[in-house]
Parts: C-alpha cells; structure tokens; sequence
C-alpha cells in the first residue's frame, strides 16, 4: 500500500483550473452561436529608445483614413473602425472568426513626448506611431572627473 500526501490547495487548484476550462469553453465565440459580440481590440508593442517612443499596431483591413491617433497628457490614443465586408448572396459560411467594429486603444507612454515631433506611417497594415521624447525627459550622461 502507497501512502499519499494530502495536498488540499493542490486539489482546490486543480478544481480551479477545470472550471475555468469548463466556462472558458462554453465563452468561445465559436461556441456561442453569436449569442457574445466580440470586442475587437487591435494588438500593440510600446518601445522606447533614447530618443523616442514607438508605438506599433496591428489593424489589418484598415484604411490610413479610418484613423484617428490623438495625445493628451502623455496618453497616445487610437481610434478606429473596421467596417465588415458586405454579405454575399450564395455563401454559406461554415465559420467567422474575423472581428469588425470600431476600437479605440489608449497607452500611458513611458516617457514625456512632444506632441509637435509625432510620426505616424501605416504599411501592410501595421501602423508605427514615432512620438519623440521631450528634450528635458531624454537620459544625460553626466562624466565624473578623478582628481
């Protein structure tokens, strides 16, 4: 006979994990015959270098005109809609999976930006958002001498 250690907050763990499974499943959008509407939030990256911050987002499908990319109080702000395309006579469709709608993604930036140096470009659906930083916000290098 093996002797088991009894682990309670191993097994309440494990519970956890199945009912979070358990309603995870049932919450898929594939799952809910369209019952959920999908909130589409476009993926971003924030990084910073010396002298900028840089701001990449993912919107496939977008326009540069459905755009609207705004900054107040160090907060970067991006705004859109991707608009569903029109729905064709003599499809069945088997599966959508595809988000649409309007977003609006707002990022706290890491550092003080001037909101006069602000870039933005978007190519094959990415949109790179180029914010430079304020001259006093910028990190200096300050050399000690040995006497």
């Amino acid at each position: 006979m093996q002797i088991t250690r009894y682990r309670p907050l191993r097994d309440l763990s494990l519970f956890g994990d199945q009912m979070n499974g358990l309603f995870g499943d049932f919450l898929r959008p594939d799952a809910t015959l369209g019952l959920f509407d999908q909130n589409w939030t476009p993926p971003l990256d924030v990084a910073e270098t010396e002298t900028a911050v840089v701001v990449k987002v993912e919107l496939p499908g977008l326009e540069a005109s459905d755009l609207d990319i705004s900054i107040k109080d160090d907060v970067l702000t991006i705004q859109g809609e991707k608009k569903s395309e029109k729905e064709e006579k003599g499809r069945n469709f088997h599966r959508m999976e595809r988000s649409y709608g309007s977003f609006s993604r707002s990022v706290a930036l890491p550092s003080e930006v001037d909101g006069e140096k602000v870039k933005a470009t978007y190519t094959n659906g990415v949109l790179e958002v180029h914010l430079e930083k304020k001259e006093e916000t910028r990190k200096r290098e300050i050399k000690v001498e040995l006497e």
